[in-house]
């Protein structure tokens, strides 16, 4: 049997995401925000924000694993994905404490995805495989 490693990769990201939300649950908890509310003290805010910031990078950073492991390599889609899950974990970290230190962990997920998309479109037009 063929083992994906983006398989792997996606299961972290969803992983990850699942984190995410749960972190809002306890937000939510901890400064008395009750559903449906989508507003409370900063530190709500702050993990709404991660959830929020998450969803939409994931938009863009699925499609783009899945092109690059398929149209370039599996491997190097895994690495660069897993490059994403760490960035996206400092990104959510930091943010979690203080949002100004939030800079390092998106760049990091940002550079991951740009190099997927890169490896995506070398990929599909031929220039590497």
């Amino acid at each position: 049997m063929t083992v994906l490693w983006t398989s792997w990769i996606t299961v972290a990201v969803c992983g990850l995401y699942f984190w995410t939300v749960v972190e809002v649950g306890k937000a939510r908890k901890r400064h008395a925000v009750p559903a449906p509310s989508m507003v409370g003290p900063d530190g709500f805010l702050r993990a709404l924000r991660v959830q929020g910031n998450t969803v939409e990078q994931l938009v863009l950073f699925l499609p783009a694993l899945w092109l690059c492991a398929i149209w370039y390599s599996d491997h190097a889609a895994a690495v660069a994905g897993a490059v994403w899950v760490c960035g996206r974990i400092l990104y959510a970290r930091a943010y979690l404490q203080d949002a100004a230190k939030r800079g390092p962990g998106f760049i990091i997920a940002l550079l991951a995805t740009l190099a997927l998309l890169l490896g995506a479109v070398l990929g599909l037009s031929g220039l590497l495989k």
